[in-house]
């Protein structure tokens, strides 16, 4: 009876040895076989980190100081995050604040060649100090930056990437669990005061315009040597 019960309990471990490990399988195949989508994503940088925005980027109108983020990506239920910090002195430190205006830092993350649609290439993760009105939203500030593709509400497109498509779904995804950190490009800062310069257009007009002075002179010579062939021919009527 002893021996019968122990070979009942080692067939019931092993079939629930077998039970946990397709249990287990299944849930891999689950995770490998995630669904997603290519979308823009709209995020702040909060406590060191950066958050999901839980509002549209029509209504969010961040603070002075903010940091805004955006990232393209293929994504599933995690979000995918900007892949460089939302460091506001690296990217706004050298704007000098101004009265009235707010100073905002902005990172745009066209994310990874993977993320990307077939026959496009994302740019590099980019930061830009935006010096703008108080009441701007992150669809403002993000619109001084870059030109923006809007389709029925979503941010499709940031400077022409990518040029088609918005938030397409996608099957079988493979989402790695960590992105590697990026080294931002910081440029200029947008809506900053300059002191403004003569354009190249404006110098080139000033330089290869119409040459009046050449005419009048021309004219002026025009008018002597007529008087002088009129003089002339009086005078050899009047010998005559």
């Amino acid at each position: 009876m002893t021996a019968y019960r122990r070979t009942v309990r080692l067939v019931l471990s092993l079939l629930a040895g077998f039970l946990l490990a397709g249990t287990a399988a299944a849930t891999a195949q689950a995770q490998t076989a995630e669904d997603g989508y290519r979308f823009w994503g709209y995020y702040q940088w909060s406590n060191g980190q950066w958050a999901f925005s839980q509002k549209g980027a029509d209504v969010v109108v961040p603070a002075d100081g903010a940091v805004e983020g955006w990232r393209f990506a293929l994504g599933g239920a995690k979000p995918r995050f900007p892949r460089a910090a939302g460091d506001f002195d690296a990217i706004c430190g050298k704007t000098p604040a101004e009265t009235g205006k707010k100073r905002v830092a902005l990172v745009v993350d066209p994310g990874t060649p993977e993320d990307a649609l077939a026959g496009e290439t994302p740019g590099p993760a980019t930061g830009t100090c935006v010096v703008t009105d108080p009441k701007a939203t992150g669809a403002k500030i993000l619109a001084a930056v870059a030109p923006v593709r809007i389709e029925k509400g979503l941010t499709c497109g940031i400077a022409g990437y990518p040029a088609k498509g918005c938030g397409d779904a996608v099957k079988n995804i493979k989402v790695p669990a960590t992105d590697a950190p990026v080294t931002l490009q910081v440029g200029p800062a947008v809506g900053a005061t300059a002191t403004a310069s003569p354009s190249p257009a404006a110098s080139s007009d000033s330089s290869s315009g119409t040459p009046w002075t050449g005419i009048v002179i021309a004219a002026v010579v025009v008018v002597l040597l007529a008087a002088g062939g009129l003089f002339l021919s009086r005078r050899r009527t009047a010998a005559k």
